[in-house]
């Protein structure tokens, strides 16, 4: 099983110390997701219509780079309000273990018994954590404001998107590039085919089956492509 791991000492704080880092599996899900079915829905709408297949080519490049470029700046601009908004919180509970220090030992001390201490063990938590403050913030920035321990990289999650975008937007587009015969029909089962790995590698940080999440990440792809080339068959 993928969330297997070994519990030798090294190991646990090896595999503890990369949870802090984070990771990007949203961003680039969303991105390669969003890639392949806008580009594909450009290649089935422009084939629905019955236009050229320089159109598709076209078309197709300028929505990889526009499209793509516009949702990576979209998710740098929302992971940067996330780390803006996470260091306003910081700088008030920096403020408010300096001047309310008090009724911050309280939230603290209320927190801890919600995670089970009590008496001696509990005086003694609050203690030794009001003591570090970095230990101190990281727990009020969970239990109080429910935020991640990991600071959000908005550089990092921009990229992620903006790769995932690319590398599954060329896929419906390249049968036209390197003008390859009957390809539409090669266009759909890559595109079909690059859907359900996305679902499927999805479905390795999920408890659903990884035939299950491809084939609903299939499902969303073909619908959207479907309803992308009989909206312009109409204009045929």
């Amino acid at each position: 099983m993928a969330d297997e791991h070994g519990h030798a000492p090294g190991e646990i704080a090896e595999r503890l110390k990369g949870r802090s880092n984070g990771n990007h599996l949203k961003d680039t899900v969303y991105g390669g997701i969003d890639g392949a079915v806008t580009t594909f829905a450009i290649v089935a709408g422009v084939e629905g219509a019955g236009l050229a297949p320089s159109v598709i080519i076209a078309l197709g490049i300028a929505n990889i780079l526009a499209d793509g470029f516009s949702m990576a700046a979209g998710n740098f601009a929302g992971t940067r309000a996330e780390l803006d908004d996470r260091k306003r919180i910081i700088s008030v509970e920096k403020r408010h273990m300096r001047d309310h220090r008090k009724g911050e030992l309280e939230e603290l001390r209320q927190i801890l018994e919600m995670r089970g201490l009590s008496g001696d063990v509990l005086d003694q938590a609050v203690q030794a954590i009001s003591a570090d403050e970095g230990r101190w913030l990281d727990i009020m920035l969970t239990d109080e404001y429910g935020l991640s321990r990991s600071e959000p990289n908005p550089s990092k999650a921009a990229l992620a998107t903006f790769g995932a975008f690319l590398a599954a937007g060329a896929v419906p587009l390249f049968p036209f590039v390197v003008g390859l015969n009957d390809a539409f029909y090669i266009s759909i089962g890559a595109t079909g085919i690059t859907f359900f790995l996305i679902g499927a590698l999805k479905a390795r940080w999920s408890l659903a089956p990884w035939w299950k999440s491809g084939l609903e990440t299939l499902a969303i792809g073909a619908t959207a492509a479907l309803i992308a080339y009989l909206v312009a068959s109409l204009f045929r």
